[in-house]
């Protein structure tokens, strides 16, 4: 089998915003043979995606390509012209963003977009482009293959769309598709019906593909090789099955064990109070319209109850869209409760936050999903996690000072950071500085909305494990929101699954395996394994899927 794209030392610098010039890739050398899908796995800032743009001869703005080769398909990518490399893109070699909503115009049809590239390079008249892009849409498991073409971007879900951006990529017949995180926004029901679409039109038409990912379970579905990055440099390259299951470097095999967090012990029941700290009754919240009986026309979250016991945690968890981040923002008084009640230490809350008294807002905190837009980036760390201790309990400056370094501490951060701002961290040490925040104020329950979905997988992994330690040392319930079923596995004690703003299901994570409501089912099978043998065994009820699947 002859090589596609051979990559030998290549070297790419970039320039931080202070001029200083940094390198970024360092000598990385892969090869991909004809048909065959390679990984670039590892953590944000490892540089595979700077990689995978670079055998398009594409490096991003501060970025310069200054060493080594790049060849593909016979033609060296760095040494040709602007001109010749556009000529290539969307022919030779195509590209699929992780979000294709980003990719399309929202004023142009589907159809129109997908053919943009044949009408730009000439490939085939428009009706003939018409008809392969209605045979791509079928390859692809898109519904309504004949019409999907008509409508407009936003008239798809998410998961169709994604699909869509791939017929743009696989129009004028690519020998090579890079595809860059594309289902990592996607629920994980949703995610394997475009893994499978994606693995089918690759392996039928014997193209070659770059997936760039940090997930392991996903990438092990569609490579048949794996190359590990970080810092810029190769650490491992091997099999798919070489890589899960005989991992030579350290670095991988951190990767592959922060796949399935420790589960937390379980505390025997004695251990538990089995006292309430927050008790829930038929809570609703949504949007829109309030109707003539007080309740909005838009449920987000309907009759809801749950109970959170002192010192133990509760995971919630449930798709886009099924309510779980609108009730985090509803016990924490963000956003207005239509109904129900909310008691919490034995009190009943007022719905809106600015009733409550100081000490309920203190004793209640919520760490939100993304960091940057939770930590003021004109501020030093010093000063928002002092913020607190001067609202909650009227610290002097020296004593602040002094409990910053304490919690930093508690949070396994370095204190010189104190003097940082929010642009010199990486994304994990964000997160631990909202922690930081959050333990201030001294609370005994702190919901976790989505904390660990825009961190890397060896990042969320290390977080989880300090929740933990946090919640033996300082005895914090929490209430844990995500879609990743494993971080929930790993923390919590009771699992609550939602769908379409319902509870349908409260469950122990030892019987994770065996739910019982068919919708627990349904999204319990649809988590990735570290099994490249796992979606091509993968049989689902069609009468699940077509009841409660996101196509």
């Amino acid at each position: 089998m002859t090589n596609l794209v051979e990559v030998r030392n290549l070297k790419i610098e970039a320039t931080t915003d202070a001029g200083r010039v940094v390198d970024i890739i360092k000598g990385v050398s892969l090869d991909i043979a004809d048909g065959e899908i390679v990984a670039l796995i590892g953590e944000s800032g490892s540089g595979k995606t700077t990689v995978a743009l670079s055998l398009m001869g594409y490096a991003r703005p501060g970025c310069r390509i200054t060493g080594g080769e790049i060849n593909v398909n016979g033609k060296d990518m760095a040494a040709l012209s602007e001109k010749e490399r556009a000529r290539l893109r969307g022919t030779d070699i195509a590209y699929v963003p992780q979000s294709a909503a980003a990719s399309f115009n929202p004023s142009s049809t589907i159809m129109e977009q997908v053919i943009e590239v044949t009408r730009i390079h000439k490939l085939m008249p428009p009706e003939q482009a018409r008809r392969r892009a209605v045979e791509l849409f079928r390859a692809l498991s898109l519904p309504d293959p004949d019409g999907i073409g008509a409508r407009y971007p936003h008239q798809v879900s998410g998961g169709q769309l994604q699909r869509l951006g791939a017929a743009m990529a696989l129009i004028g017949d690519p020998k090579l598709v890079i595809f860059d995180e594309p289902t990592t926004a996607l629920d994980v029901t949703t995610q394997i019906d475009v893994l499978k679409a994606f693995k089918s039109v690759m392996r039928a038409g014997g193209i070659a593909g770059v997936y760039v990912s940090h997930d392991l379970a996903v990438v092990a579905q569609i490579a048949d090789r794996i190359v590990v990055l970080k810092g810029g440099e190769v650490q491992e390259t091997g099999t798919t099955g070489e890589i899960l299951s005989t991992a030579q470097h350290p670095y991988t095999r951190e990767l592959l064990a922060a796949f399935e967090p420790k589960r937390r012990q379980a505390l025997a029941d004695a251990d538990a109070g089995k006292k309430e700290l927050l008790r829930i009754d038929n809570l609703t919240a949504g949007y829109g319209p309030v109707r003539d009986d007080g309740l909005p026309l838009v449920r987000a979250v309907d009759s809801v109850s749950l109970v959170v016991e002192k010192g133990r945690n509760l995971g919630v968890i449930g798709e886009s869209g099924c309510g779980k981040s609108t009730l985090a923002r509803v016990i924490a008084g963000i956003h207005p409760a239509a109904a129900g009640e909310i008691v919490f230490d034995g009190k009943e809350l007022e719905r809106a936050a600015r009733k409550r008294g100081q000490d309920q807002l203190r004793e209640m905190q919520i760490v939100f999903q993304y960091a940057d837009t939770a930590l003021n980036p004109a501020k030093p760390v010093e000063d928002i996690i002092s913020r607190p201790l001067a609202f909650y309990h009227g610290l002097d400056r020296q004593a602040r000072s002094k409990r910053v370094d304490e919690l930093l501490d508690m949070v396994r951060l370095p204190r010189a950071l104190r003097y940082r701002h929010p642009s010199e961290l990486s994304g994990g040490q964000k997160q631990r500085v909202n922690f930081a925040r959050a333990l201030a104020a001294d609370p005994k329950l702190i919901i976790c909305d989505e904390i660990t979905s825009a961190l890397d997988t060896v990042v969320a992994s290390a977080v989880i494990e300090l929740l933990k330690e946090l919640q033996r040392e300082l005895g914090l319930s929490y209430i844990f929101i995500s879609h990743d079923l494993s971080v929930v596995e790993a923390i919590c004690d009771q699992i609550m699954v939602m769908y379409n703003g319902e509870r349908v299901e409260q469950i122990t994570p030892d019987k994770v395996k065996t739910p019982a409501h068919p919708y627990s089912k349904l999204l319990f099978s649809s988590v990735p394994k570290l099994d490249p043998t796992w979606l091509d065994g993968l049989v689902r009820d069609p009468a699940l899927v077509s009841q409660y699947g996101h196509r």
